[in-house]
């Protein structure tokens, strides 16, 4: 399982990449193995305002459906429109081009909370 060390993770199986006041998220390596292959994805509205914790959007895979919570609050920037057409890159790719969308970070403080690589390969037995 990949755990890059230059990402913030919570404890939900988000990641997020943080260059300046804008947030880049996505899920996990280790939430995409335990969803299975990625059927579909749902994607917040850009312009949307979410909350620390809140959902921006839905993974279904052939297992199951997940939430996506925001790790931090912001407000969307962009999304991964190349997801609706093919939702498997999650399971390629959740580091690179697997991302779900970018945030304008409302709060810096927040990211205070999330996990470094090493807390979480220790939340997640890697």
């Amino acid at each position: 399982m990949q755990i890059p060390g230059d990402l913030r993770f919570s404890k939900d199986h988000e990641w997020v990449r943080v260059d300046g006041s804008t947030a880049t998220l996505g899920i996990t390596d280790f939430a995409q193995d335990a969803l299975g292959d990625v059927v579909f994805v749902s994607l917040p509205d850009l312009g949307a305002h979410v909350d620390a914790g809140g959902a921006v959007g839905e993974v279904e895979s052939t297992k199951s459906v997940s939430e996506i919570y925001a790790p931090v609050s912001g407000t969307v920037r962009s999304v991964n429109e190349a997801l609706r057409e093919a939702p498997e890159v999650l399971n390629a790719d959740p580091y690179g081009e697997g991302w779900i969308c970018t945030l304008e970070i409302a709060d810096a403080s927040q990211l205070e909370g999330l996990l470094d690589a090493a807390a979480y390969a220790q939340l997640t037995d890697a």
